[in-house]
């Protein structure tokens, strides 16, 4: 078995009412889930790691929404699994539905994750 690339699937804006620190502290939440990943052999990745400096650099172009639901669906692509946090979000709900759909393997706890040897 190869490391799998893992998607992290959680909330990120979702019940924060748009406060920054509120946003923050949900990212660190999926943040912390990649520690798990990485110790089991897998490469852990989070859409907003690629989607927040592709909204820095578009601008006002697209919503925001729209950058970060694109980017998680293009990144499901190239995934061989979703790790799915606890917590409201239509995102994440969305990037399970999409995994799915590939027919790829969702997780709702680190430890359902297969370590390699």
């Amino acid at each position: 078995m190869k490391p799998q690339l893992i998607l992290i699937a959680g909330p990120y804006r979702s019940g924060t009412g748009g406060d920054p620190d509120l946003i923050a502290r949900n990212l660190a939440r999926l943040e912390a889930a990649s520690a798990p990943i990485f110790e089991r052999g897998h490469v852990p990745m989070i859409g907003e790691w690629v989607a927040l400096p592709v909204m820095r650099e578009l601008g006002d172009a697209p919503a925001d929404a729209d950058v970060m639901y694109e980017t998680a669906r293009r990144l499901l692509q190239h995934c061989d699994a979703v790790l799915r946090l606890p917590g409201e979000s239509v995102g994440a709900d969305e990037d399970v539905r999409i995994a799915r759909e590939l027919g790829l393997p969702v997780y709702a706890d680190p430890d359902q994750i297969p370590v390699l040897a």
